[in-house]
């Protein structure tokens, strides 16, 4: 947050307060401003939070195939895919496609299936992506 406080400001205890986040101004009193903007950054904080959980949901994509995987991945974001678990798919993938596991998701969908690739079992699905 931007806060400005000129003369004029001073004279009638106003400051100006700008949010980055969301652009809004407004006008504070200087008295009790230390809780305002205490209570303002929390807010902001939760608001910055939320949009880039919303981003990357949007961003996050499943798929069922390596062909369909090779397509979304020159989509850019995050793919989730089944994987065997071996260090030679992972390569096979990394050379194919550029794109590498990012993650090991500890909650979220932890049904079976199988590997995109091998077809193999795989435990889980498991978070793939490109490095910029």
């Amino acid at each position: 947050m931007r806060l400005a406080i000129g003369p004029r400001d001073i004279e009638n205890g106003t400051v100006e307060i700008v949010r980055r986040d969301t652009l809004e101004k407004s006008e504070g009193h200087l008295e009790g401003i230390v809780d305002h903007v205490k209570d303002l950054l929390e807010d902001i904080q939760n608001n910055i939070y939320q949009k880039a959980l919303k981003r990357r949901a949007e961003m996050t994509r499943t798929v069922e195939t390596y062909d369909e995987f090779k397509v979304e991945i020159e989509k850019g974001g995050f793919i989730l895919a089944h994987w065997d678990g071996t260090p030679e798919t992972e390569e096979k993938i990394k050379n194919e496609t550029k794109a590498t596991i990012r993650c090991i998701p500890l909650e979220g969908d932890t049904t079976p299936g199988v590997c995109m690739v091998t077809g193999r079992p795989s435990a889980r699905r498991v978070i793939f992506a490109r490095s910029y």
